[in-house]
């Protein structure tokens, strides 16, 4: 018998039932130990593996009544497939960044390093604050105070900035009423492309810039609820590209006091009329810059800043006396609306000092509101206007015959009614029989014909006389600057004696044929107040310059006529106050001795250049005995009443001069002096 066994027969199992299919049939064999061998099977369908064969998965457990079949969990797809999309867009992306880095850093790195810098780089000017003016007690007559100078930036207002297709349009039309300006105008500015920086309104008050950022605060709240809002908080409002930049403001505390001394400042800032203009520089100071970083409008805080610190203009201080002005100026403005005058002026001067404590002018106007002033009151007419003077000129003739000895106060000249001369017939201002006066009855009664024939005997000849009188007209500041090199200032007209007419040779020396203004004649009087010294006229003390104080230069000093000259003149000159036959009595003063002149000549229209209406004056200084204020008052075509300068400047030099005499505290006079004849009496 052979050791060797038979082979085994697998025994087949049960066939599959009839209706089994799928999972439940393939399970049920599993259960059973496998499937029988040389069973069909659906082509489509997959055999579960035998336990521990095939995927190394563990057998499922064998079903049980307790243990119900477990579904098949949820399969996840291939990974590598997402991974290789993945990384090759992550690998496009990092090839975009490269490629624009190499731009950037290799290509064209300084365009757009400047391009960057320039987009947050702000550059503006620090505005110096401009000097205060002061009257001669410390008293403001003009001051800055804090302003702001309303600016855009024109790249703010680009579609893409503001998401509104017409955000210039729109901005201009809300700012134009705040800034009382176009419309169209700002509209243009904010559409500039060439520039990131416009002024769109200069030196307006901090009420209208609060006002303008409530407006750009409700913008942009608007913005925010319309769904427009954006990235950059700066730029949701049509107005986010509207800034404030500080400056200042010139204000004059007096309105139309001393404006004509003053002027005003234009809206660029720069002086534009009288001290304003003539001491801009010294006035204005000099701008500092600042430069910064700055992101939708604001500072970058850790960006840092270069700043070169504005230096503030100086001050001035004036010889003006505020209060003294305020009294010419009303004085001088109530006699001209009375008049129905076309202007006038008055001056108050220190006679020992030149200095001027008084220059006003009718009309006037507010420097604070220039829309409101007449082309014709701007500027100063005080120095500024030429006229013929008339008689208060006559002292200047005077002066010259008694500085030549050529007559006394005393010298009998018998006066005509009529004196021919030339291709003329001279007469005074009224008709009057022979009258026979002494010198100083000439100039009390104002009268041109014993005038010219006083000046004749100047010289053997009248060329020679006409020389003689010329030169005593120059020497008083006729026919050249007072010296005070204020802005617009006329020297007046002065021929010289060669070229005098036939009538000016005998007009001049009465105040027609020859041009002055009223800063000069008021010169000529404190000439002869100050002993025949003529000093010139100043308007500024000194400068202040932070802490220190400069005095202005001393004013020249010229010697005219001696002092026993001008102490006779100012004899003579009280007579034509104080004596009854004198034209000047409105001029009196109780308790002071009072020297004046009056003036009354034709008046050279300045629109026709033809003789129309009357200059009309008064001139004089007090005390005479000891002389401290000159005042002098012209008005021009008075058209109310008289016209006389002894009755309608008389009562105005005698309200300033009260005035001016309490404020500067000035004693009245001693005794009085005793009068110079007026009169003589022939002999039979």
């Amino acid at each position: 018998m052979s050791d060797r066994q038979p082979p085994r027969r697998r025994v087949p199992g049960p066939a599959r039932p009839a209706g089994g299919s799928g999972k439940a049939a393939r399970s049920g064999a599993a259960a059973k130990g496998g499937a029988a061998k040389g069973t069909a099977r659906k082509p489509a369908e997959r055999r579960t593996p035998r336990a521990g064969q095939g995927s190394g998965r563990p057998a499922p457990r064998p079903r049980t009544p307790g243990n119900p079949p477990r579904r098949p969990g949820l399969r996840l797809g291939r990974p590598r497939p997402r991974l290789r999309l993945i990384g090759f867009a992550l690998t496009l992306v990092m090839a975009v960044f490269v490629g624009r880095l190499l731009q950037l850093q290799a290509v064209d790195p300084q365009a757009y390093g400047a391009a960057a810098a320039a987009s947050r780089s702000y550059s503006g000017v620090l505005a110096a604050e401009r000097g205060a003016i002061t009257d001669r007690n410390g008293v403001e007559l003009a001051s800055s105070v804090d302003a702001y100078d309303i600016t855009a930036d024109p790249s703010m207002f680009t579609p893409e900035r503001t998401g509104v297709k017409d955000a210039p349009l729109q901005a201009a039309q809300i700012l134009a009423p705040v800034l009382g300006a176009e419309a169209e105008e700002i509209t243009a500015k904010l559409r500039r492309d060439d520039t990131r920086y416009v002024v769109l309104a200069r030196r307006q008050t901090p009420q209208v810039w609060k006002q303008i950022k409530d407006l750009k605060t409700s913008f942009a709240e608007e913005f925010d609820k319309s769904g427009r809002r954006s990235a950059d908080p700066e730029t949701n409002s049509v107005l986010a590209g509207i800034f404030p930049a500080a400056t200042s403001k010139r204000v004059y505390p007096g309105g139309d006091l001393a404006a004509g001394i003053l002027g005003w400042v234009n809206a660029e800032g720069k002086g534009a009329g009288g001290l304003e203009a003539q001491w801009d520089k010294k006035l204005a100071g000099e701008d500092g810059r600042i430069s910064y970083a700055q992101a939708g409008g604001r500072q970058v805080p850790t960006a840092g800043s270069e700043e070169d610190p504005a230096v503030p203009g100086s001050g001035l201080e004036l010889t003006i006396d505020r209060d003294i002005q305020w009294a010419a100026q009303n004085a001088i403005a109530e006699q001209v609306t009375k008049s129905k005058a076309a202007r006038g002026y008055v001056i108050v001067q220190d006679t020992a000092t030149g200095e001027i404590l008084a220059l006003a002018n009718a009309p006037g106007f507010d420097p604070n509101d220039l829309t409101r002033a007449a082309a014709t009151s701007l500027g100063n007419a005080a120095v500024q206007d030429a006229y013929e003077p008339g008689s208060t000129a006559k002292v200047m003739s005077m002066a010259a015959v008694l500085e030549e000895n050529a007559a006394t106060p005393g010298t009998h000249v018998t006066v005509p009614n009529r004196l021919h001369r030339g291709d003329r017939l001279f007469q005074d201002d009224v008709d009057h029989p022979t009258w026979y006066l002494t010198l100083n009855g000439v100039l009390a009664k104002s009268s041109n014909i014993g005038t010219i024939l006083a000046v004749e005997q100047l010289g053997k000849t009248q060329p020679e006389a006409n020389k003689v009188l010329h030169s005593y007209l120059r020497k008083f500041g006729i026919g050249r600057p007072t010296g005070l090199g204020f802005p617009g200032e006329t020297p007046g007209i002065l021929a010289p004696p060669q070229d005098w007419s036939t009538s000016q040779q005998y007009t001049i020396p009465f105040g027609q044929g020859v041009s002055i203004n009223a800063l000069q004649a008021a010169s000529v009087y404190s000439t002869i107040a100050n002993g025949g010294v003529r000093v010139a006229p100043t308007l500024v003390r000194g400068t202040h310059d932070g802490e220190a104080f400069t005095p202005a230069p001393e004013a020249e000093k010229t010697r005219v006529v001696s002092e026993k000259t001008a102490k006779t003149l100012s004899l003579m000159l009280e007579s034509v106050v104080d004596d009854e036959e004198g034209t000047g009595v409105k001029a009196r003063i109780p308790g002071y001795r009072v020297a004046g002149k009056t003036g009354t000549a034709n008046r050279v229209d300045p629109e026709t250049g033809r003789y129309k209406g009357y200059t009309s004056s008064f001139a004089g200084f007090a005390p005479s005995d000891k002389p401290r204020v000159t005042v002098y008052c012209a008005i021009q075509d008075a058209t109310r009443g008289s016209y006389f300068g002894g009755q309608i400047c008389g009562p105005v030099y005698k309200q300033v001069m009260e005035f001016a005499l309490k404020t500067l505290q000035v004693p009245p006079s001693g005794a009085k002096q005793a009068r110079l004849p007026v009169t003589f009496t022939p002999e039979d």
